[in-house]
């Protein structure tokens, strides 16, 4: 796995006065729109501070608006074009064909030009994958249980149904989210994980999952090779300066956005 990419290394030491990352795997393609947010350069105060994006947060409703304007003015995209879901962490996959909110979706693909599919996060997954020969895209959230119920193959396998996608032809992004160190979970949700992707902290008396691993496995499950997935080195609690962290924060902080979309 190609793990921390040129752009996010540059970043890696002036993230703080960032409003975005763009993944490095995409950078071949400037008719694709892909980044994700970081917790900086909005204006909504503590303890949502600052780029608070989310639509269902504590936050007042006129902040968060303003953040969306701002990180879509910096990406490059009207944020008119997104097309987004309320998240229920399921492995429910939409075909988007317009913008707009929809509701019970974890998971976003389309092949239409001008809409920006978008998943909000704060621990969880977020998954982008370009398909190059049919221009075709998805936005997924993946937490345990999308991740436990396979959401990201599943996507992939909608995608070949509906526009003859095959793991050759896509790259893939596997953001910030909670990491293997802190990502402590009990016994009824690491035996739904497999060894290769949980370890025991006997000291702890708590399994440990690591999201990042069976993201790139389902991905590769598909047919991705492990050159064309790209995985941020960056996690929501070692790094929580710099984004958010539903918990460890205790459910009292922002979201953030990961999205991808084609220009017309």
């Amino acid at each position: 796995m190609s793990g921390a990419n040129a752009v996010d290394s540059i970043l890696f030491l002036k993230i703080h006065a960032v409003l975005f990352l763009r993944p490095g795997i995409f950078a071949s393609y400037p008719d694709l729109i892909a980044a994700q947010s970081t917790r900086h350069g909005g204006v909504s105060s503590p303890p949502y501070h600052t780029l608070n994006l989310g639509w269902n947060t504590g936050d007042r409703p006129e902040n968060a608006v303003e953040n969306r304007r701002r990180f879509a003015a910096a990406v490059g995209f009207d944020p008119e074009c997104l097309a987004y879901s309320k998240q229920v962490h399921g492995i429910e996959v939409l075909h988007a064909q317009q913008p707009g909110m929809y509701e019970g979706y974890d998971a976003l693909i389309t092949q239409q030009p001008d809409i920006v599919l978008a998943v909000g996060i704060a621990d969880c997954a977020p998954v982008l994958v370009y398909d190059r020969r049919h221009r075709a895209v998805a936005a997924i959230h993946a937490g345990w249980r999308g991740m436990a119920g396979g959401i990201i193959l599943r996507t992939l396998e909608r995608m070949a149904a509906l526009f003859g996608t095959s793991g050759s032809d896509c790259l893939a992004y596997i953001g910030p989210c909670i990491d293997a160190c802190a990502f402590e979970v009990g016994e009824e949700v690491a035996v739904q994980f497999a060894e290769a992707y949980k370890r025991f902290d006997s000291a702890a008396g708590k399994y440990f999952i690591d999201l990042k691993r069976a993201a790139a496995a389902q991905l590769q499950t598909f047919g991705l090779p492990e050159s064309q997935v790209e995985i941020s080195p960056y996690s929501t609690v070692r790094d929580n300066t710099d984004f958010f962290s539903y918990r460890l924060e205790k459910g009292d902080t922002g979201r953030m956005l990961a999205v991808i979309g084609l220009r017309s």
